[in-house]
Formats: structure tokens, C-alpha cells, sequence
């Protein structure tokens, strides 16, 4: 069928009611809710597999609001409740910034009606939650009135970061994102939902400029162009934006290239494709404060050093099907005392004990009066944080802090039982050095992102300088407590330890049935978007995804057929 789009014929080679761009926590839920409510669907997916974030995420899913798991272990909620905490104003973090405050009202609504019957739906599309009560471990921003985590077990299901499964004695209770994946790809599959993998999104194709409806995509395929037609509506399940450095940027401008470690890369890349093909047709953004708040996961500090994706809750393994990509497993710290942190000037600039932003959840206000300045006033004001720091910038006239190092020497290796070569290091493309002396050290640091040479006279400064507060047993420099090991047995080790992106909590502008609007506020017909590619909510994990994918699935399907 042709159809007009800026005066220009579109020849369709596909079509289907609905399309939906992305096979991850989104676009999955969407395909079959939209299937089950009477639509036919295509996925389009870019990558080799599906899954997206969600298949390499933690399995957390924070559905509350009165589920039957909740219910099980006597948890009080509603979807009330869940609405109160989710609006707060008055709930801040230590370091001032509020959870909750900057949260779309009509969003947080849907969501919160819509949530325990999302946990249900799991439950009755082939998911297997732990069988242990809902709590608060991994949450953030999900609300300080009732436990609202669950669990996803990891069944039998391969494990991407792994390429085998979880031993069988673990399987139903280790929590991880492929449990949730792979029961709705098969459950999307068997109710005849068509998916395109190596497929990527380029444009929108809408009537007009930035009017009329929407009508379909284009996707590219081995260098082929393909025109998918959308009788009733688009839904774009693309996953967020914190790979498109000059994108985040607009939020943060100190996120420059050099944090090159996004959660869930190399796997799923968060490239900002389906907000800029929306922008282009005219979406506007939406609840961008929630991108630049600090407090949850939105950028944290690596847990693993020596290798470029060292996020806290994914480790790569040479089983893997990307380990080729990722390189190196890295090695997890265990006590910040083995080591300094330095930037890449060479100096030391913070606790290396100190942690990450924090995030409300379950507990965290003793004596929590809802919407109460008092919430706010019975916080203890603390602005110290590892993040900030890092990415202040060496006094160099540019806004990224530049590379971080973690410092140490062989005594460290030993107390820490690391093993120093490949695949626990990446030495090749840069993110590991040592050397026989700390100037050779110096030297010897060699990264694209290290804009200029670490001086070999500062590192040698700084290390002598750390030496002495071992000795005098304090560090009157930055505080960290009472330091206790020198590092002073060759060889010397450098490894990277520059933070890590993490969540999008910012993006296209929706309404609560999860439509895209306009600059004007206005909806743009038969375009749909959720879970983080879509702005207005700072929920953490999977559960916005989940959710909203239904309730855009649902409000797609519902759609009149385009002429």
C-alpha cells in the first residue's frame, strides 16, 4: 500500500497493526498485550537476540500496590499508597535531591493502578518470581511505605553474561533478568507475534512533517531499507539514552566519552534511536530533572577495576557470547584500603572508601509522615559523595573528570587474591598498566580518553604522600579512615575505575495511556513509547517497563485502523 509522508510515496513491504520498536522489558509486555487484545504485531529488534537491558538486569521488579505476593507475606499496599510514595515531595536524600518530587503525577497513576495486575500478568505469561517475600534489596525510589521488590528466578534460561545457566540447586533462587525475558519471548512467539532481529529503527514515517498521524517506520537490514506500515500505532521500546554521550549530555554536560562503561553494554546500547526518531516527527522530552537528580542508579561507582564495563551488578565471562566485546571480567574490590583512586592528573581527590547515591526505599525515613516538611527536616544533610568528585575535572577547562585509576601494588594483589592478566584485565585496549617503578607507571598510561600524560613526579607525590598518612594512621587530605596499607612493593598497578552510566530516567514525553506528545502538549496520533525511553518517572528497574509496555500495548491495539 503507498501512503503519503512529506509529499513522498512510501511503498510498504511489511505491515501490521501494531510495530513495536524493541524486544526488551517494554517492548515485549506491549507485543503481547497488544496480541491478546486483538492486534497483529512485529517486533523490530537491532540486536542479534532480544532482550535488551532486561536480559542482562538484576531480575528486581518493584510491582506493588497489593499483589498476591505481597498479600501472601502479610505487606500491606494499594494502589493508593503506592501513588502517595511515588508523589512524595518531601522525601530528599542525604545530599538534598527528592526521589520523587519531580515524578508526573498522571504517569505515576497509571503505573501504580496498573502495577499489581502487571505482577499477575507476569506470573500468568510463564514467569517465576523467588519464593520469598517482596523487600527492598536492589530498590530505588520504590517508595517508603511497604516492600514492593520481588524477585525473578533465573530458571534453567541461559545467562548472557555467563553463556550457560545457573546450576541447577540455584535456579529458583538467583534472581535474573532472563527469567523474565525468555518466558515473554516465548509466550510473544507462540501467540504468533512476528519478530525481526538485526532489524534497526532509522526514522518515523508520519503524515505530515510534525503533523498527522503516524504511520509506520523504516528499518535497516544488512544495508537494505525496509518500510514497515503500522495500521494502528507505533510503540517505541528502545530503552533509554545513556550510550549517546552527546544526548546525556544535555542533562549532564560533565558525562563526556570517557564513561565509556554503560550498564548493559556490550550486549544492549541505549543509543537514544527512539528518541530522536520521536523528536524528529516532533515528541518533545519530559521529566529531565530525574536524569540529573542524584540519587539512585543513574551513575555509579564500579565495583569491578581493569576492565571498561565494570557496573556492580554484571560480570562478563569468557562464556559469553559478547565476552569478545567486553574484553575482561575485571576485578571486584573487596576493601577500598588496598588502593587509591587518582585522577588523571595523578592525584588523589576523594574517600576511596566513600559510596554511592543514595535512594528512598522501604525504611529508609524513621517516623515517615507522608507529604511532611518534617521528612526532609529529620534528614541529616550530607553532600559527601565518591561521584561528584570523580567527575569534577582536573582543572583543565573541560567539563569531564576525565579517567580515574585505581593505584596499588603487589601486596594489594595478594590480599585481595586477584589474578593480574587476562581475562580478569584489559590490558590491550588500555584499561590495565604496570610497571616496575610508579614514574614508569605513570608513563605507561596510554588511553584514548586520557586526554594528556599522567606526570610521573605527581603519581610519585601522591603515592609518598598516602604513605605517610598509612603511618600517621589518618588522611588529613579526604578522611579516609584510619588507611592502612602502603603501597610501596613493585610491580605497581594502574587500573581503570571511572564510573559507570546506569539508568534512563528521562525521555519522550507520554501521557498516561503512554502516548507521545508534542511541544504544544498535544498527542501525536497513533505513537506510543515506555519504560526508558520515556520521561515523567524515576522508578528504577523493571517494573515502569514492564508495565507501561502494557498499558502502550493495550491503548496501541485500541486503536481505529489508518486508511
Amino acid at each position: 500500500m503507498d501512503a503519503k509522508n512529506r509529499g513522498i510515496e512510501v511503498n510498504w513491504e511489511l505491515e501490521a497493526d501494531v510495530v513495536v520498536v524493541g524486544s526488551g522489558a517494554t517492548g515485549l509486555p506491549a507485543a503481547i498485550q497488544a496480541v491478546e487484545d486483538g492486534a497483529s504485531v512485529i517486533v523490530v529488534e537491532a540486536n542479534w537476540d532480544v532482550g535488551g537491558h532486561a536480559i542482562v538486569s538484576g531480575g528486581n521488579v518493584a510491582l506493588g500496590g497489593g499483589t498476591s505476593a505481597q498479600k501472601k507475606y502479610g505487606i500491606e499496599d494499594s494502589p493508593d499508597l503506592l501513588y502517595s510514595d511515588l508523589t512524595d515531595w518531601s522525601v530528599v536524600e542525604p545530599n538534598g535531591f527528592p526521589d520523587y518530587r519531580y515524578n508526573d503525577r498522571e504517569i505515576v497513576r497509571a503505573f501504580a493502578d496498573n502495577s499489581a495486575p502487571t505482577y499477575e500478568w507476569l506470573v500468568d505469561h510463564g514467569v517465576v518470581f523467588i519464593d520469598e517475600s517482596p523487600d527492598s534489596r536492589g530498590a530505588h525510589a520504590t517508595g517508603n511505605s511497604a516492600h514492593r521488590e520481588n524477585h525473578v528466578a533465573a530458571m534453567g534460561w541461559t545467562q548472557m553474561e555467563t553463556g550457560r545457566p545457573v546450576p541447577a540447586d540455584q535456579a529458583t533462587t538467583t534472581s535474573s533478568g532472563v527469567g523474565v525475558v525468555r518466558p515473554l519471548e516465548a509466550a510473544a512467539r507462540r501467540l504468533g507475534v512476528q519478530i525481526l532481529l538485526r532489524h534497526r529503527m532509522t526514522n518515523l514515517v508520519r503524515e505530515g512533517d510534525k503533523s498527522g498521524r503516524v504511520l509506520g517506520i523504516i528499518a535497516t537490514s544488512q544495508g537494505r531499507a525496509l518500510h514497515i506500515r503500522a495500521k494502528k500505532g507505533v510503540i517505541i521500546a528502545t530503552g533509554g539514552s545513556t550510550g549517546n554521550v552527546n544526548f546525556r549530555r544535555m542533562f549532564d554536560p560533565r558525562l563526556t566519552e570517557e564513561y565509556c562503561g554503560v550498564a548493559g553494554e556490550p550486549y544492549s546500547f541505549q543509543d537514544a534511536s527512539g528518541e530522536l526518531a520521536a523528536m524528529a516527527v516532533g515528541a518533545s522530552l519530559w521529566g529531565l530533572f530525574n536524569q540529573t537528580g542524584e540519587f539512585g542508579a543513574a551513575i555509579v561507582k564500579p565495583s569491578k577495576i581493569g576492565c571498561q564495563y565494570g557496573h556492580t551488578n554484571l560480570t562478563w565471562r569468557p562464556g559469553s557470547p559478547v565476552f569478545h566485546l567486553a574484553r575482561a571480567t575485571g576485578l571486584a574490590v573487596r576493601d577500598y584500603q588496598d588502593l587509591i583512586l587518582v585522577n588523571q592528573a595523578g592525584r588523589r581527590f576523594y574517600d576511596e572508601t566513600k559510596g554511592q547515591f543514595t535512594a528512598n526505599k522501604c525504611g529508609s525515613l524513621e517516623n515517615y509522615i507522608p507529604r511532611s516538611y518534617r521528612n526532609a527536616a529529620n534528614i541529616k544533610f550530607d553532600p559527601s559523595n565518591y561521584l561528584n568528585a570523580a567527575m569534577a575535572g582536573t582543572g583543565d577547562g573541560t567539563n569531564g573528570g576525565g579517567p580515574i585509576w585505581a593505584i596499588f601494588d603487589s601486596q594489594a594483589v595478594r590480599r585481595e587474591g586477584w589474578t593480574v592478566t587476562p581475562p580478569y584485565v584489559d590490558i590491550d585496549a588500555g584499561f590495565f598498566f604496570s610497571a616496575d617503578t610508579l614514574a614508569n607507571l605513570a608513563a605507561s598510561i596510554i588511553n584514548k580518553h586520557q586526554r594528556r600524560p599522567m606526570p610521573a613526579g605527581v603519581l610519585q607525590d601522591t603515592v609518598a604522600g598516602y604513605n605517610r598518612f598509612v603511618d600517621a594512621g589518618r588522611d588529613p587530605d579526604f578522611g579516609k579512615p584510619a588507611p592502612k596499607y602502603k603501597i610501596q612493593s613493585p610491580p605497581f598497578y594502574a587500573a581503570w575505575s571511572t564510573p559507570i552510566i546506569h539508568d534512563t530516567r528521562a525521555g519522550l514525553r507520554i501521557n498516561a495511556r503512554c502516548q507521545v506528545m508534542d511541544f504544544d502538549g498535544e498527542v501525536i496520533p497513533a505513537l506510543y513509547c515506555g519504560g526508558e525511553s520515556a520521561g515523567g518517572f524515576s522508578l528504577h528497574g523493571l517494573a515502569r517497563c514492564i508495565a507501561q509496555g502494557r498499558i502502550a500495548g493495550r491503548n496501541a491495539a485500541a486503536e481505529s485502523t489508518s486508511a
